[in-house]
């Protein structure tokens, strides 16, 4: 497994990257917030050799205007994944469905993921669809074992000082292939 961390604006935009492998990094919520420090913690990210995702807090209100004010902010690279940040109790099941298809639809070539807590998972989500992947959220005490039977991708295990994930991938060259960057040597075979 390997190590990643989640900043939004309440992480400094040079936020600590020794010993990171990834990065999730906020950009927006609902129609109209954008963190102001996204585009310098992304250039941290890449800077560093981080294999980067965005994500969106999603609101009740239109899906597909969300996403594309999401989609709007980022200029995409091979690699990038991007994720619906599911935690509002108003956000129904089929809205999360919808905008994780719609983003799937609109950002072809690129991982789409979902991220919520255990709770949402087990007691909210009607349909298991987590589009590429899901990223749970769950604060046992054991890093890369969440208390779920349905297979993950990502598990943000703490986040004390900062919120910290662990990823199932062997390697940061595996965890870019799967995303779409740079294929490692394995993969060329």
């Amino acid at each position: 497994m390997i190590k990643g961390i989640d900043v939004s604006s309440y992480q400094p935009e040079d936020y600590s990257t020794r010993g990171m492998e990834f990065v999730f990094i906020k950009i927006t919520e609902g129609k109209s917030y954008t963190n102001p420090k996204w585009v310098a913690q992304r250039k941290t990210g890449r800077d560093a050799g981080l294999v980067t995702g965005f994500y969106h807090f999603v609101r009740p209100g239109s899906m597909k205007a969300q996403a594309d004010y999401f989609l709007s902010k980022i200029d995409l690279v091979a690699g990038d994944m991007l994720v619906l940040d599911w935690e509002d109790p108003k956000v129904s099941n089929d809205e999360k469905d919808e905008w994780i298809k719609y983003v799937q639809k609109k950002a072809d070539g690129h991982k789409v993921l979902l991220y919520c807590n255990r709770d949402f998972w087990l007691n909210r989500d009607k349909t298991s669809f987590a589009g590429d992947g899901l990223w749970i959220a769950q604060y046992n005490g054991k890093p890369g074992e969440p208390d779920i039977k349905h297979r993950w991708r990502f598990h943000q295990y703490t986040s004390d000082p900062i919120d910290t994930n662990l990823g199932e991938f062997d390697s940061r060259e595996a965890l870019r292939a799967w995303a779409g960057g740079k294929k490692s040597d394995s993969d060329k075979k």
